[in-house]
């Protein structure tokens, strides 16, 4: 049985910064740590990577040979990944012994609907890797209590679709400051308490109606008794 960690998030929420200080904060206590690059657009690592996607795939060449967009060299990236999985355990399975720390791209619609990262990772299931989902959030959305709706939603839906343990991480806490004061405090934001508290910060600064406010509320309570159920 092997164990580690799916850290995803969206683009500049510090995914692979927080692989790399984990891969050190945990060799510091003497475990021994594998980190999986699995972001055909992360060339340039800041720490060693055990296992590398760039030997499998890049995005550039993609984009080059297929004259695909970022977005969709993304997507081929994942699904090639996906058709060529005996090449990843293969390479993981080198590691056996060791913690695995899996930096993933940022693209949010890998994880919100699209299919290849969900059967990767039911992949390693099946292949006795049980790891959990870490998913980076910037702080500074929680300055905007519409952007916070926003990545509530965008949270919920991930964690349906790759079915996963899942953790959320506010990722840049120390510069939060830097984006003004915040209608409530970071226990509010870390344990997602009433929501309703969101819809009354959003009626009162016109960013949407009383009506619209509610429904978000209302539709968050949902997912959330969902996901719980």
């Amino acid at each position: 049985m092997k164990f580690g960690q799916v850290v995803i998030g969206p683009p500049g929420s510090g995914k692979t910064s927080y692989c790399k200080a984990m891969q050190e904060f945990m060799t510091s206590l003497g475990r021994k740590v594998a980190v999986v690059n699995i972001d055909p657009a992360n060339d340039v690592l800041p720490y060693e990577a055990s296992v590398d996607i760039s030997n499998l795939i890049r995005l550039d060449d993609a984009m080059e040979r297929l004259k695909l967009g970022p977005n969709g060299s993304f997507i081929y990236c994942m699904e090639h990944l996906e058709v060529n999985l005996d090449w990843l355990l293969d390479e993981m399975n080198t590691y056996g012994d060791r913690y695995f720390l899996i930096d993933c791209p940022g693209q949010v619609e890998l994880y919100t609907h699209h299919n290849s990262v969900k059967n990767i990772m039911a992949s390693l299931q099946r292949n006795d890797f049980r790891v959990t989902a870490v998913h980076l959030v910037d702080s500074h959305y929680c300055s905007d209590p519409s952007k916070f709706i926003a990545v509530l939603l965008t949270s919920l839906s991930t964690m349906l679709q790759i079915e996963l343990p899942h953790v959320n991480v506010l990722s840049k806490v120390d510069l939060i400051e830097k984006y003004g004061k915040l209608h409530f405090g970071l226990d509010f934001y870390t344990d997602v308490l009433n929501l309703s508290h969101l819809a009354d910060t959003l009626s009162v600064s016109k960013r949407l109606s009383v009506a619209e406010c509610r429904c978000l509320v209302c539709l968050m309570q949902c997912r959330v008794q969902s996901v719980r159920d």
